[in-house]
């Protein structure tokens, strides 16, 4: 077997993300990253397996970390008392967001891949598998508080869902707008209020 040539698997990824937040993944060239990175694509092809897979090789990682953390957030509430899972659920919230937002930031670039670039990966249904969590972990809370609007059948699914990805996608305009950090803090702790506000008026509706 060759020996790979020491620094081409990182130029390789540095060139590629270059390219992907350019062009996005249908239309980045293996060749032009291949150039860029002072190598060839049969050398991608050995690394990687393919373009997907070199995608993958760059946001993968901080696709996981963001959304096991944002499942461990969840499980960790759910496995609190009633009473304490009512007495803390806005702040729980608003201060794990928080926490997803440092992981959105030191991953910055990836999660540009994530949002704009991934059509034609599996990375496109990233925001989707964040508002399943979000609904399935919703609809458990309300049964734990005995949320009459559920019982009632006034709340669906449907509506939870549509919510949720409301609130996802207003959540990663921080991204999309490329905001200073100290502006995206702002912009999510209100988003938080705005957002908390609203399920008030579905967990106790009059």
């Amino acid at each position: 077997m060759a020996k790979q040539i020491e620094g081409v698997y990182e130029a390789i990824l540095s060139c590629a993300k270059k390219e992907f937040l350019e062009k996005g993944y249908r239309d980045a060239s293996l060749r032009v990253i291949a150039q860029a990175a002072g190598t060839s694509t049969g050398s991608i092809y050995t690394r990687f397996g393919d373009k997907e897979g070199l995608f993958e090789a760059i946001v993968g990682p901080a696709a996981d970390q963001l959304t096991e953390m944002f499942l461990k957030i969840q499980k960790d509430f759910h496995n609190l008392s009633e009473d304490t899972q009512r007495a803390e659920m806005g702040q729980y919230t608003a201060d794990h967001q928080m926490r997803m937002l440092d992981c959105i930031y030191e991953h910055f670039d990836e999660f540009r891949l994530l949002l704009d670039c991934a059509e034609g990966t599996r990375f496109s249904a990233f925001l989707d598998k964040l508002v399943d969590i979000e609904v399935d972990y919703t609809y458990k809370y309300m049964e734990v508080i005995g949320c009459e609007s559920v019982k009632s059948g006034l709340i669906t699914e449907e509506f939870i869902h549509i919510v949720t990805t409301a609130y996802f996608n207003g959540m990663f305009e921080v991204v999309r707008h490329r905001m200073e950090r100290a502006d995206a803090d702002k912009y999510i702790r209100l988003l938080n209020r705005y957002h908390m506000q609203g399920f008030t008026t579905i967990f106790n509706p009059e």
